[in-house]
């Protein structure tokens, strides 16, 4: 059975730009954010809907694998999906690619499920439910 997959577009913008006329690298972690909550309100559970329930979910650890540049005015597409929730844990890995399918960026953030007080909880079984069909297996594994 395969997993139901996730794509975000975005066209980059000239403020993402460096001088240079690519997207500077520490963008990408914005890119991959703004993908995560479409995906989020996607499965009718925004990052709003959690944390008027006390529920937020920082990012503990992130990899990016830098591949090729993008560039002001390319349409990019960020494809995700979650490769783990479990108890207090949800990782989700990322691979950005432009119009052409060439592979910019893969990338991957590991996030724990909190309290606004910062205090670890478990993850919402409503939650674990909506990332069922999406779920896969890490590609290191």
């Amino acid at each position: 059975m395969s997993s139901q997959t996730f794509r975000h577009r975005h066209r980059v913008t000239y403020a993402e730009c460096t001088v240079g006329n690519h997207v500077y690298y520490g963008r990408y972690l914005e890119l991959l954010e703004s993908a995560r909550g479409e995906f989020f309100r996607q499965l009718d559970s925004s990052f709003l809907h959690w944390q008027t329930q006390d529920i937020i979910f920082p990012v503990v650890e992130c990899h990016l694998r830098y591949k090729a540049p993008a560039r002001y005015d390319d349409i990019l597409d960020i494809t995700l999906w979650p490769v783990f929730a479990q108890g207090v844990r949800l990782n989700f890995e990322f691979r950005v690619a432009d119009a052409d399918g060439r592979v910019i960026l893969d990338g991957q953030t590991h996030h724990v499920c909190t309290g606004l007080d910062e205090k670890p909880k478990r993850l919402p079984a409503e939650l674990v439910a909506k990332l069922g069909p999406y779920l896969r297996k890490a590609d290191g594994d």
